[in-house]
């Protein structure tokens, strides 16, 4: 609960505005925690944004909701990062968002 006390909305909404921007899906782009982790936990627009930076660069984006198949999105958007030029330490854990354990870490 204490991290979470450092999640910022006006950031969330304007990290989420970003990727309607890149993406042009139409997504919600509130900022409350619900709406934030509703919108990227199953990592497929996650995947997604990464693949409008560079084409190509997530081969396969699991549609399925699976918790497995979700996971393996999170894992591919946070590898393609690193790849993007991401350092790790501006990364998140797959639980920071799976499990909505920091979504300020992901914001």
């Amino acid at each position: 609960l204490q991290i979470n006390a450092k999640y910022n909305e006006e950031l969330a909404q304007e990290t989420l505005e970003w990727i309607r921007e890149i993406t042009g899906d139409n997504i919600n782009i509130a900022g409350d925690m619900d709406n934030f982790y509703e919108t990227l936990n199953n990592g497929t627009l996650l995947c997604k944004l990464v693949n409008c930076i560079q084409p190509g660069l997530v081969k396969k984006i699991n549609e399925s909701k699976m918790a497995f198949k979700c996971m393996e999105n999170i894992n591919a958007f946070l590898e393609a990062a690193k790849i993007l030029g991401v350092p790790t330490q501006e990364t998140f854990q797959t639980v920071d968002l799976w499990e909505r354990q920091n979504l300020n870490s992901v914001v």
